[in-house]
């Protein structure tokens, strides 16, 4: 385990009461806890957005279950990207719309390349990505 090193942060007195019942709703048991998930957060970010290290995440799409080509071009886009994709699941929200999740791992500019072909097919309506890293 890590050794831990205390320190002191200067914040206005509302942010901390804000800040601690954020941390009273979310469930933490300590303010330590819940700063230690927000850097954890931010350096994630950084690095997601500097395009370094290995990027871990899900991608939700919503797309057209009648549109033809839409189901065929995210089988073939999902073949040429067989590197980052880990499992993918498929669900039928109802007769025009179906869901995809996608598990991803890699390096951020494949990743930041799959995302954006998703984003270019025809007939998805919403692509959602969720992307960190072990930090």
């Amino acid at each position: 385990m890590e050794k831990l090193v205390r320190f002191g942060v200067s914040i206005p007195e509302q942010m901390l009461a804000s800040f601690d019942g954020r941390i009273e709703q979310s469930g933490f048991p300590n303010r330590s806890d819940a700063l230690r998930r927000l850097i954890r957060q931010y350096i994630s970010a950084d690095q997601w957005e500097e395009g370094t290290g290995r990027v871990y995440g899900s991608v939700t799409l919503l797309f057209d279950h009648h549109r033809h080509d839409t189901s065929e071009d995210l089988n073939e886009l999902q073949h040429d990207f067989l590197d980052v994709i880990l499992c993918t699941t498929h669900v039928h929200i109802d007769n025009d719309h179906c869901l995809e999740l996608i598990a991803i791992h890699g390096e951020p500019d494949r990743i930041r390349s799959f995302l954006n072909r998703l984003t270019a097919l025809k007939g998805v309506f919403a692509i959602r990505p969720v992307i960190t890293t072990v930090v």
